[in-house]
C-alpha cells in the first residue's frame, strides 16, 4: 500500500504544473463571475449597462465633459462613447450643450434622473475588477500586466482586435455598441406587404 509520502514522491512536474493551472482557473472564475454579478446588479437596479454607468460616473464628476474626454478617461475609442452618449440622451441621462463660442464644441451634464440612477447605482460604480485593480499596489499592478501579457501570448485563439471595447460587451459575449448598431443601420429593412 501506497503511503502519502510515496504518492506524493510519485507525483510529476505535469501534476503540479496541472494543480496550479487549475487553481489559477478558478481564481479567474471567480473574477468573472464577480464581474458579471456586479454588471448584471447594475442593470437591475438603474436600468443601465456597467459602461453607462462608468459614463454617467465621469460626467458626473467632471460636468461639462467633451466625448473624446469620455472616452479617454474610460479607455474606449470615441464612436463606442459616442454611442453609449446617444443612448444615454435617448433615455434622458445625459444632456449635451453647447456652452462656449465654438458652436462645434459639446459639453455633457447629467439630467436631474442621470443624478438619481448614479444615486441609487451599487456601488462600487466604476466596477469590481476596476476597484480591485486600484486597491492593488503599482508594483504588483506592473507584475500582474507582466504576467498577463505573458498569458495573451500563449493564448491560440487570442481576440485583441478591439482592447477598447466595454468590459460589459465582452463579459456578455456580445458585439460592442458600435459594431451592433453599424450592422443595424446596414441591416436593409424588410418592405411592408402590399395589400392585393
Amino acid at each position: 500500500m501506497k503511503t502519502g509520502a510515496t504518492r506524493k514522491k510519485n507525483r510529476t512536474r505535469g501534476d503540479d504544473r496541472q494543480d496550479a493551472m487549475v487553481a489559477v482557473l478558478m481564481q479567474f472564475r471567480v473574477v468573472l463571475r464577480s464581474i458579471r454579478k456586479h454588471y448584471r446588479s447594475v442593470e437591475r437596479t438603474c436600468g443601465v449597462s456597467g459602461a453607462q454607468l462608468w459614463a454617467l460616473v465621469h460626467i458626473g464628476a467632471d460636468p461639462g465633459l467633451k466625448v473624446t474626454d469620455l472616452a479617454n478617461a474610460i479607455s474606449i475609442h470615441q464612436t463606442t462613447a459616442s454611442n453609449i452618449v446617444d443612448k444615454l440622451v435617448d433615455d434622458k441621462l445625459v444632456n449635451r450643450r453647447r456652452v462656449s463660442d465654438d458652436r462645434r464644441v459639446i459639453r455633457l451634464f447629467l439630467t436631474p434622473k442621470g443624478e438619481r440612477v448614479l444615486h441609487r447605482a451599487p456601488r462600487p460604480l466604476r466596477g469590481v475588477l476596476q476597484e480591485a485593480l486600484l486597491d492593488l499596489s503599482p508594483a504588483t499592478l506592473r507584475a500582474l500586466h507582466r504576467h498577463l501579457a505573458e498569458l495573451v501570448r500563449h493564448l491560440q485563439f487570442r481576440d485583441a482586435g478591439d482592447m477598447s471595447e466595454p468590459l460589459p460587451d465582452a463579459m456578455a459575449n456580445r458585439k460592442p455598441v458600435s459594431a451592433r448598431r453599424a450592422q443595424a443601420s446596414a441591416t436593409p429593412k424588410a418592405k411592408p406587404a402590399q395589400s392585393k
